[in-house]
């Protein structure tokens, strides 16, 4: 993909933005005077700014890029990542699970496992989670300065330490909230500049009915029924039938029960906006607020993906996905390969390119990219097109990229940059602001240095959130180096977030659990997740990262079904080893330390005091229904 060559007017855009995400840090430093301050917003954050929070802390790298290539891979089944894997899961943990974080007076997710079981399984859970937001804050780093590099030909070293120094200049100067405020501003801005893009996409793909045409020629082109990129659950009844590979069963409970419920009720990340707001009412409201443009953010994200794919059933609109990076020195090989190629052995021409490329090449292509060079030279550039073109492997991820480079005249550029920055550094800040507080609560004052004075603790926090940014620049770096290395750590983070559901989901249930049984479970659902990883893989991979190392006895149809899969797995197994464990061991809890712990013993909030449009409850069916009726729409 060439660079894109930006006006003064898009400079000025991003100049503006940068200024503004300073300019909150500044204007906030005087407000975080304590720790509680620096780490948890003095627990006054207003429900509407925490819910926007909530919702943009998880709209990081891998939702907006990620979400528009599965929405090209995929189509609108993509949704169900959010109408089934987020929504339920959203209402669940504001009606439920809030009051017992908020209640508790925890100060982190580690520290409610602690005061609910044990100091090992604090200690556990802090060390992974630790360990998983670097590398998160790091991958944000890396597609950050990889997606600089593509579009504007910045270099990487100045993307990857420029990025980490604003990130850290305004979480520095005003913690958590400095981070909250500037997620509000980061939401706002990627509405903004994604909803021109999507605008002019179905314009161009002829609206909706044109797009589901376009989207019909392409499945029956894939060997699929015609509605199997527009609809998302028709398809559902077999894993062969749908381009994702996953039946309505794997889905649901993969998906739908493990994954979600695993991310949206226990990740800090995201809990840690609502633990900020001001009041207990306001914490409960949180996760519903960022629910309702949770809901429509399939519309922002997923469609542009949609659109991408359509417009490759459209000769007349000249697109195509994306092909893999390929290095300008491995073009320039294969642009001597195709000028010293022979029209009458194409066989050999293909492979000659093939090999200077590093990618799968249409043979057809090449052979008349040769042809055409051997009838009238053509020049370096007209032949690195060709070869372009030729590429017969996808790059889904640089869908967005793409579209931004086809439909966005000088200005809406900028703002459409801008908006992709702002979610790259969204996804940065919440993870740096989770990490610090988990490193400085969790590991530092528990087990490093036990009652110091707050004012310490605060000082280490800021100098924690140094040594995350560094961290994670590092982080970034070892991503660069490795092919497979976001594979292995997205790896990682599935094998711990599964089974972890299962160890809350029974700690707030039922007051029996234990903490020996929580921890043993938790191992054993991690080490259930590596077996059956060990033992599956999906069709087109090979024996490695990508599973069945250790003997293929399951192979599954995509990626993604496996993943699902491993999730249900998982859970199964830390649920089954809790419950069992549990019954064999003797809880070290009263029923008077798990007050405000466990669901039982715990006095139910009543919400009668309050009108009835702002019970969470209430609102909780409202959403639901809601999400029952986007899904029979798009059925």
């Amino acid at each position: 993909m060439d660079s894109i060559h930006l006006m003064p007017i898009d400079y000025v855009i991003l100049a503006v933005y940068f200024l503004f995400v300073l300019g909150i840090g500044w204007a906030l430093r005087g407000r975080t005077k304590t720790s509680e301050d620096f780490f948890l917003s003095g627990r006054g954050i207003p429900a509407w700014v925490a819910g926007l929070a909530f919702l943009s802390a998880n709209l990081g790298a891998q939702e907006v890029i990620g979400m528009a290539a599965s929405g090209a891979k995929y189509g609108i089944a993509t949704s169900h990542f959010y109408w089934v894997g987020a929504i339920p899961a959203m209402v669940f943990v504001g009606v439920f699970m809030m009051p017992f974080y908020y209640g508790s007076r925890a100060r982190s997710v580690p520290e409610y496992l602690k005061l609910r079981y044990d100091e090992k399984t604090r200690a556990f859970n802090a060390i992974s989670f630790a360990v998983m937001t670097v590398f998160s804050s790091g991958i944000s780093m890396y597609a950050l300065a990889k997606l600089l590099g593509t579009l504007l030909g910045w270099d990487f070293n100045f993307s990857i330490w420029v990025s980490g120094l604003i990130v850290l200049l305004y979480i520095y100067l005003g913690g958590l909230t400095s981070a909250i405020y500037n997620e509000v501003l980061q939401f706002f801005l990627i509405v903004l500049g994604f909803i021109p893009l999507v605008y002019l996409g179905l314009r161009d793909a002829g609206g909706w009915s044109g797009l589901q045409a376009r989207l019909s020629t392409v499945a029956t082109a894939n060997h699929f029924a015609p509605g199997a990129w527009s609809e998302s659950w028709q398809h559902m009844t077999s894993p062969a039938a749908n381009p994702m590979g996953v039946e309505w069963f794997g889905m649901v409970m993969g998906l739908g029960f493990v994954l979600s419920f695993g991310y949206w009720c226990t990740d800090f990340l995201v809990i840690q906006r609502a633990m900020a707001a001001h009041s207990m009412a306001a914490a409960r409201r949180t996760p519903l607020i960022a629910a309702v443009p949770k809901m429509f953010f399939p519309f922002l994200v997923i469609v542009p993906g949609m659109i991408a794919v359509a417009l490759t059933a459209m000769p007349d609109k000249n697109y195509r996905i994306p092909p893999p990076i390929v290095a300008d020195a491995a073009y320039a090989k294969a642009v001597d390969a195709v000028k010293s190629a022979s029209p009458a052995d194409s066989v050999a021409a293909v492979k000659a390119v093939g090999d200077a490329l590093g990618k799968k090449v249409a043979p057809d292509k090449i052979a008349s990219l040769v042809a055409a060079n051997a009838a009238s030279k053509l020049s370096d550039a007209q032949i690195k097109q060709g070869l372009y073109n030729s590429i017969a492997e996808n790059y889904y991820d640089g869908v967005i990229l793409s579209l931004v480079k086809k439909y966005c005249p000088p200005g809406l550029l900028g703002l459409a940059l801008t908006a992709l920055l702002a979610s790259f550094m969204s996804g940065m800040a919440g993870n740096v602001t989770a990490f610090n507080t988990v490193f400085t609560y969790d590991l530092y004052q528990a087990y490093f240095a036990k009652g110091k004075s707050d004012h310490h603790y605060f000082i280490v926090g800021k100098v924690i959130t140094v040594v995350g940014i560094i961290l994670s620049i590092g982080a970034a770096y070892f991503a660069s180096m490795y092919d497979n290395a976001m594979d292995i750590i997205q790896l990682v983070f599935g094998f711990v977030n599964a089974p972890l559901f299962a160890t809350f989901l029974l700690g707030m249930f039922w007051k029996r659990t234990t903490g020996t049984g929580a921890f043993l479970g938790l191992f054993g659902g991690i080490a259930g997740s590596a077996l059956f990883h060990s033992l599956t893989i999906a069709h087109g991979n090979l024996p490695g990262v990508k599973g069945g190392y250790l003997h293929v006895a399951q192979e599954f149809p995509s990626e993604m079904a496996q993943n699902f899969w491993l999730a249900a797995f998982a859970f199964i197994i830390c649920f089954t080893l809790t419950l069992v464990i549990s019954l064999a061991t003797r809880s070290q809890k009263s029923d008077a330390d798990l007050k405000g712990l466990v669901y039982s013993l715990t006095p139910k909030i009543v919400d009668n005091n309050i009108p009835i449009y702002q019970r969470p409850a209430v609102v909780g069916v409202v959403l639901l229904i809601a999400c029952v009726i986007l899904n029979i729409i798009f059925w």
